[in-house]
């Protein structure tokens, strides 16, 4: 059997970060844009790109996505960009304020879900998360396979 593409959560998407909601609880999300080099743009619309290690980080007012990998484009040998480069991401003042609230007092830590372009342009959804424990993952665990096990038994009674 041929090994198939990865997984996407949606059709549009770039790259998902599904090990994310199996490390965090995962709260409010957001849709921001980001500042991107021309190769990058390249590079991701080839379909390369990893968000499972990134995260985003609050600093001199502005939200920056760090440790995520967009590998170099080919062609572009020379003028190619940095693959871990620090991202700027692209919010509204009162949206930076409220997520810089929401991260000191609570505890809460910002986890890029997925990528993905929308009218042309590269976007980053965002969710605020707060770590699981390791029995909350077990019950994750527990309830995901309840639902395979029902799924498979309903497909069987209705075969």
């Amino acid at each position: 059997m041929a090994k198939s593409k990865k997984r996407k959560v949606a059709p549009g998407d770039i790259a998902s970060n599904r090990y994310a909601s199996f490390k965090y609880d995962l709260r409010d999300k957001v849709e921001c844009g980001i500042v991107l080099e021309g190769t990058e743009v390249k590079s991701l619309r080839e379909g390369g790109c990893q968000l499972k290690e990134g995260y985003a980080l609050i600093r001199d007012g502005e939200v920056y996505l760090v440790s995520i990998h967009i590998p170099p484009y080919g062609p572009a040998s020379r003028n190619n960009h940095d693959p871990e480069r620090d991202r700027k991401l692209l919010l509204n003042r009162r949206q930076i304020d409220r997520l810089k609230a929401q991260t000191k007092e609570k505890g809460l830590t910002l986890v890029p879900t997925r990528m993905y372009f929308s009218n042309g342009r590269a976007k980053v959804e965002i969710a605020l998360a707060k770590g699981k424990d390791r029995f909350d993952k077990r019950e994750s665990i527990k309830d995901r396979e309840m639902k395979r096990d029902l799924s498979r038994a309903l497909s069987d009674a209705n075969r």
